[in-house]
Order: C-alpha cells, then structure tokens, then sequence
C-alpha cells in the first residue's frame, strides 16, 4: 500500500480509515498528533479472535512493541501518549513503552461495579483487580530538562527531540545574544552564575527558559552599551506564552489530580457498542487534560469510537483507523449525529 485508502468516514473533525493500523499509520506521516489514545487488545482476556490470537505473553508484547514503533513516529515531539492495559499485563506494557517513550504515569482507571462484585469469594486465591491500567507517557526529553546518566541512546533521543520543541526560543535568545556582542561567559559574570548561561544558549539537552528577572537581566546586559533597547524586545509574557504553547498540554482540573480516576463501567448487554468500550467521561477527561481545542488525536484501535467521538465534542480533531468493518460503521454513525446520546460507551 503506498497511499492512503478513502476515508471510511470523514467530517470537519473526525476521519475514520478502515484496514489495518500497522499499513496506515507510516502513510498519515511524522508527527501528526498532539495525543494518541488508544486501547489495543488485552491478550487473552475476551473471547474475540483479536483478543487471542497470539500463543505466548512475549507473542503479544513483541506485537504491541511494532504498534509502539509507529505511535513514536506519529506523536508530535510535545504530544502526549496514553495506552490501556489489563492488570496482568499492565507491567509488561509499561516496561515496553518505557523504552521507547518517558513513562509519565501508570494511572489506574477504578471500576465501582463489574464481574469482581459477583465473584465466589471462597474459589478466589489472589486479590481481585477491579481496575484497568492507562499507560500515560511522552516522548523522550519533551518536557523539563533531560535526565544525564540515563545512557547515550537517552540522551540522543532528548537532543533530537528537545531541540525540535523548544529551538524557537532557543534560537531567539542566540540570535539576540550574538546581535548584541555578548559571550556565554559574559552573561555568567553578569547574572553571578557558572555555567548558567549554557542553559540558556547551548545544550539542548539541558535547555532552561529564564525566569522574568533573569529576562529582565539579559536585557539590560544585551542594551548595555546599546542607548535604543534593540535586544531583546520581545515581551516576556510574550515568550513565556509560545514556551506554554510548546510544551506538552496538561491542563489537571483542580478536583482530579491524582492517578486514580473513578468513573463508572460502559454500559453492557444490549446497549454495548463494543465489547471492550471505555467510558466516554473517562476519555473526555484525559482528552481534556492532555490536548488543546483544534488539536489532532489518535486512535489506531478505534472499536466503537469512542476517543473520536469525544474530541468532536470537545472541538478536537481526530484519526481514527478500525480494522473490523461493523465498528467503523458504528463509530462512523456515532459521530455523523451531532447529538447522539449512546450513553458512556
């Protein structure tokens, strides 16, 4: 497949692409997404054919492994990732991700009702998981400073990728420093640091965004010797805005801060949509946290559609890609109805 297939369903908001993820995703192109939220399959838990198909747990992983390759590919440098998992393998998966993104959490979605409230207590001979685990994590390096001492392979993926988020300002302060005749080591002897200016100026790696009085500082040396202020004439404010805007979003509510998030099940029996459906509230939250109005969200395991139906309703954009025909016909109808109440499915 060289190009990409029509679109299953297409709106001013949501594209829905039927056929398989690992085909599709290399032909949507680098960087396309501010969040990839997606729920793959589990491994053995629900009696689908997409649930079972692997004989071992290092089967699935290694499988899951390739899908993660291409969600690196895909995720914007400042853009965040968020992976379901079941408590068996919610370990595993992390230690998988971890190598290829900087796990940020492993949040624990808590269920109030579900097949634990009608378990035989006496047959039980471990304790039972009444949650499922939400891998949360981001590309390597892509907010605060990188970490040293994490090994070269680390360290390489924070330079790449710290200096495609943050180079803009970078650049500004560079430019404005040289314009002005100013050293690293000038600005270390102004300011009273040693080494500080490097933070500012020369290691992406370990790059700072100045505080206002130091700002206030770097103007005054760079306008020094200079009566018409050209240095540094950009507001603080001003730059301290782009600097928010190229950070990866997350907009914590002040009522759920924690890694634990309570909401109730997806609906089941006739009402399911989807034998695995999370709750629409459950992903508009995370949506909500981890993406801005306008921005673009992924999904390479669309089901029902419910990650694309909630960024439409929060004026999101989305990518959806679903290889099972009848859920792209549910999702495309989901999101085809301006209002449409499917309940939390």
């Amino acid at each position: 497949m060289s190009e990409l297939p029509k679109p299953y369903y297409q709106d001013d908001h949501a594209t829905i692409y039927h056929g398989d993820c690992l085909e599709l995703l290399p032909l949507l192109g680098s960087d396309i997404a501010a969040c990839i939220l997606t729920d793959p399959p589990y491994y053995n838990v629900l009696d689908e054919e997409w649930d079972t198909q692997w004989d071992t747990e290092g089967d699935f992983l290694d499988w899951l492994a390739v899908h993660a390759d291409q969600w690196r590919e895909a995720l914007a440098p400042n853009g965040a990732l968020y992976c379901f998992a079941t408590p068996r393998m919610s370990a595993k998966v992390e230690v998988m991700i971890g190598e290829r993104f900087k796990v940020l959490n492993q949040l624990r979605w808590v269920k109030p009702g579900g097949w634990h409230k009608h378990a035989e207590i006496a047959a039980q001979r471990a304790y039972q998981s009444p949650w499922e685990a939400c891998i949360f994590a981001e590309q390597f390096g892509s907010d605060g400073s990188a970490l040293r001492g994490s090994g070269s392979g680390y360290d390489a993926a924070c330079t790449e990728l710290r200096a495609g988020v943050f180079e803009p300002i970078r650049l500004y302060l560079i430019g404005e420093r040289d314009a002005a005749g100013v050293t690293s080591k000038d600005v270390d002897k102004w300011l009273g640091t040693s080494g500080m200016a490097s933070h500012y100026f020369t290691h992406p790696t370990q790059w700072a965004m100045p505080t206002e009085p130091v700002y206030a500082q770097l103007r005054e040396l760079f306008n020094f010797n200079d009566d018409a202020d050209q240095h540094l004439r950009r507001e603080y404010e001003d730059l301290r805005r782009e600097y928010e805007d190229l950070r990866r979003c997350h907009n914590l509510p002040k009522h759920e801060t924690t890694d634990t998030l309570h909401y109730d099940s997806a609906p089941q029996g006739p009402n399911r949509l989807h034998p695995a459906a999370k709750p629409e509230p459950l992903i508009r939250h995370l949506l909500e946290v981890s993406t801005l109005p306008g921005g673009t969200v992924l999904d390479p395991f669309t089901g029902s559609g419910t990650t694309l139906r909630a960024a439409k309703d929060l004026g999101r954009k989305s990518i959806g890609i679903e290889l099972e025909e009848k859920y792209c016909e549910i999702a495309a109808t989901r999101l085809g109805q301006e209002v449409f109440d499917f309940g939390d499915v």
